[in-house]
């Protein structure tokens, strides 16, 4: 949160109020860029069609349609289930998104909570949604439901590994954990002395990225990574006995953790908000106006790329997606750890 900003509001209470509202604008206004652009348009295109057009400019506002659709409909809560982990386990889901966005920096003073550990802590929080998933699955009473809560389990845990390696390469190179001295070590950086584009982390870490998208995809669940809710198998999963709000709040979960994510990646691999040094100066205030920009521009690029896996490839089978995670990228991933740190001394 910028400096600047806060210092017109004094009161902890206005503060906290300030950074509360900042968090859902950063949550809601991904999501419902990424449903629009890739869930509505992308995949219309690719599939050779308009996709939504009646509500709203080109389909527009189809989104608020939706969402005041589920809004209207019955919250039903099945007689065998537990009723308080039931209604809980959506809202779970969603507060896992804002925790992670507190320590993602979107300009030079336009951040939430700027952490020492920020790397440590995003990747703490986003393991919380494994909770809810699993709490989903069990509290419906329903075997269709609680199949695909552990399924989600077993698979959340076998990619959080991969996901937590791909970064340690990150944080080994940047010599930080918090995520705005990342930003600022690839913005300074310098390539074999070439400083003209900084040092993106996407071009030294490639592998790393690789690593970490693929566990990301996994992480929300989509194509070729959706056992938990394959529809051929088990309805829809862990969902299975949700409807009306509580259902909505799992499909925004899915889309603002997608955002999340993204951002994450982002930050980490391709210099968040910033722009190389030899560019601009990033310590103008220009850059909390334009630094959001910036980054809502690079996640939209990753965005993207997770969607367009999500609409091409066929689903794994179970054996196959732990057998990928457990032999070829924690692997893989420790290899790129060693190698980092071999250059790093070197270099």
């Amino acid at each position: 949160m910028s400096g600047m900003v806060l210092g017109l509001f004094e009161n902890y209470w206005q503060v906290s109020i300030l950074r509360s509202v900042g968090v859902l604008a950063a949550v809601l206004l991904p999501a419902g860029t990424f449903v629009y652009v890739f869930l509505f348009k992308m995949v219309s295109f690719m599939q050779s069609r308009l996709g939504p057009m009646e509500a709203g400019p080109f389909g527009s506002m189809q989104l608020l349609a939706e969402v005041g659709k589920f809004i209207q409909k019955e919250d039903i809560v099945p007689e065998q289930a537990d009723r308080k982990l039931f209604k809980a386990a959506p809202y779970l889901v969603v507060g896992t998104v804002l925790l992670v966005y507190l320590a993602v920096p979107f300009g030079p003073d336009m951040w939430f909570a700027n952490l020492e550990g920020g790397v440590f802590y995003i990747l703490a929080v986003s393991s919380i949604s494994s909770l809810g998933v699993l709490l989903a699955g069990w509290s419906s009473a329903n075997k269709y439901a609680l199949i695909g809560g552990l399924r989600a389990a077993g698979q959340l845990i076998a990619y959080e590994l991969p996901m937590v390696l791909a970064v340690v390469g990150v944080v080994i190179q940047a010599g930080t954990m918090n995520l705005s001295g990342i930003v600022a070590a690839q913005a300074n950086g310098e390539i074999f002395g070439f400083s003209g584009i900084g040092n993106p982390y996407f071009i030294t870490q490639f592998v790393a990225l690789g690593i970490f998208l693929i566990a990301v995809q996994a992480e929300l669940g989509q194509t070729p990574f959706d056992m938990p809710i394959a529809e051929s198998e088990l309805v829809t999963g862990y969902i299975t006995e949700y409807s009306g709000l509580r259902f909505l709040l799992f499909f925004i979960g899915e889309f603002a953790s997608a955002g999340a994510f993204a951002a994450v990646a982002a930050t980490l691999f391709m210099g968040g908000w910033a722009v190389p040094t030899a560019w601009a100066d990033l310590d103008s205030n220009w850059f909390n106006l334009i630094g959001p920009l910036l980054m809502l521009t690079k996640m939209m690029l990753i965005g993207g790329l997770i969607f367009f896996v999500r609409f091409t490839f066929p689903r794994f089978r179970e054996d196959q997606l732990q057998k990928l995670a457990w032999t070829v990228l924690i692997p893989i991933a420790l290899v790129n750890i060693l190698a980092t740190t071999i250059l790093k001394v070197a270099f």
